[in-house]
């Protein structure tokens, strides 16, 4: 057999003869022609057998076919323009590499719990390797900004003694002969020691709330980008937080049409996805929501369902800011102009998919994080470091997290985080 090669390197192989490896997805014949469509990760190819100019035996052998099969189709390429990619494989042999039987994941209808169970299988399917790969692409997209605005990677512990964010929501271990450890709900409290040594920075790994909700936005384990930026202040931080979106949803609209036709998402919303993004405070979104008929009062946190309420008002996602410091987390900036409130922002996606960034200013005075830290009953110890980055040196800094699965979530138009990552954990699901 000739040389194999890529099915996405095909279009540029007009005539030869080549062996392309990969998984059988589908087989029909008539009787005198068949068609088999392969997958090899770079693609989809459709490779067609004629009776009359094949051995018996390799007839037999495209019969024979079962579906997820790894085989090694020979033959040569040909433009079809009505083709995926543009091209097809006029075939002259095929041979079976791994037999494939009952493959448990057929073209019939299968509940959530069953294509789950099988999630190390059901990835092979076309809408799976589509939202993958839009995946990939939010990923590499994410890690092309920051390397073009400058910004440093610094890889932050997973295993932590300080309390990121409620301390209902870790995961507790024991850590040697020095008590418990935590896996990390955020690498922020460190970024902000980097960002005084190197200004721009980000960290991206996973991330670990220990919540026990079913909802569709929750995940036990999911990817959070974090940048942190010394001397920016919330406004600063917001305008970053646009351009960033922007960029990332751009990129998919450039490099992955493809997955997102095959995904049915319908591109308009996303192509007004340009900064500047709307701006509401978090007092003006309460009596809008109000004025909606809920019944929502200030100093509530706000739900799923209002933040869904208040994205209906924009083509574009929304900045949601200075909410109560009550709700919020312990670092964020004291709003001097309403101490009732903090410098933060929620960023919300469009067409109801909600919260994709949350962000801040953070506290840079010493004596009010202190406060902060004894009022939510936080051990003093564990900050001792982080009070530090106030007394030598404090500054102006802020920044923010982007959770993966909910950005691939709203690209994709898919109704539930637990599709966008590629094994999910989640309060019902260890397996596989």
């Amino acid at each position: 057999m000739a040389a194999s090669v890529r099915i996405a390197d095909l279009p540029g192989r007009i005539g030869d003869a080549v062996t392309v490896l990969g998984w059988v997805g589908t087989t029909r014949s008539s009787g005198k022609i068949g068609f088999v469509v392969l997958r090899d990760g770079s693609g989809y190819l459709q490779a067609v057998f004629l009776k009359a100019d094949v051995p018996p035996a390799v007839w037999e052998r495209f019969k024979a076919l079962s579906q997820e099969t790894a085989v090694a189709v020979a033959g040569s390429v040909r433009a079809d323009p009505r083709a995926p990619g543009g091209v097809e494989l006029t075939a002259s042999d095929v041979t079976v590499l791994g037999p494939s039987t009952d493959f448990p994941i057929t073209p019939k209808e299968h509940g959530t719990a069953f294509l789950f169970e099988h999630r190390h299988l059901w990835l092979r399917s076309r809408r799976q390797v589509a939202i993958m790969r839009v995946r990939h692409e939010v990923i590499q997209a994410i890690r092309d900004f920051f390397h073009q605005q400058d910004f440093y990677l610094v890889d932050t512990p997973i295993l932590t003694g300080a309390i990121g964010e409620t301390a209902g929501t870790l995961f507790e271990t024991e850590y040697f002969d020095l008590g418990s450890a935590y896996l990390a709900q955020t690498g922020q409290l460190y970024l902000e020691a980097a960002a005084a040594a190197l200004g721009r920075v980000y960290c991206f790994g996973p991330t670990f709330r220990a919540e026990k909700s079913k909802t569709r936005r929750h995940l036990a384990e999911f990817w959070m980008v974090e940048p942190e930026v010394a001397w920016n202040d919330s406004d600063d931080n917001m305008r970053l937080q646009e351009d960033f979106v922007s960029y990332i949803v751009g990129r998919c609209l450039e490099r992955r049409r493809d997955e997102l036709q095959e995904l049915e998402r319908d591109t308009g919303p996303l192509e007004r996805v340009t900064p500047p993004f709307p701006r509401i405070s978090y007092t003006d979104a309460v009596t809008r929501l109000q004025q909606l008929g809920t019944d929502i009062s200030w100093g509530a946190d706000l739900g799923a369902e209002a933040e869904n309420q208040l994205s209906q008002d924009y083509d574009r996602p929304v900045f949601v800011y200075n909410y109560p410091r009550a709700v919020k987390a312990f670092y964020m900036k004291q709003n001097a102009a309403d101490p009732r409130t903090v410098l933060n922002n929620d960023c919300l996606a469009s067409e109801g998919y909600g919260e994709i960034i949350g962000g801040s200013q953070r506290e840079d005075d010493h004596d009010l994080l202190l406060a902060r830290i004894r009022e939510q009953g936080l051990p003093e110890e564990a900050y001792g470091w982080y009070l530090d980055l106030r007394k030598y040196g404090t500054f102006v800094h802020s920044g923010f997290g982007l959770g993966v699965e909910r950005t691939v979530a709203w690209i994709c138009g898919v109704p539930h985080i637990r599709e966008c990552i590629a094994f999910p954990r989640m309060m019902y699901r260890l397996y596989p």
